[in-house]
């Protein structure tokens, strides 16, 4: 197994099975972070657009949904970029 086959095997783990729905929505979640909104902020506008999914964001759990939408963000721009290779 090489090392991009590895990666993507782990990045599968961490972030699970989404459905089209789900994955809309994570999109939503890292697109408001991108441009600078905070975990809580970017959580709330995709609620919004996308309700039937709607995540709640308590002082118990914010920092797990806050890591989990970083390492998102950060796995959805390095496919991007490797897309870009082909």
């Amino acid at each position: 197994m090489d090392i991009l086959d590895s990666y993507l095997s782990r990045a599968e783990e961490i972030i699970g099975e989404r459905t089209p729905d789900e994955q809309r929505y994570d999109k939503e979640v890292v697109r408001w972070l991108r441009k600078g909104k905070p975990i809580t902020k970017a959580i709330a506008k995709a609620n919004e657009k996308y309700p039937s999914e709607a995540l709640t964001v308590t002082d118990d759990n914010v920092a797990d949904v806050q890591a989990h939408y970083e390492y998102l963000a950060e796995h959805l721009s390095i496919i991007q970029k490797l897309n870009r290779l082909k």
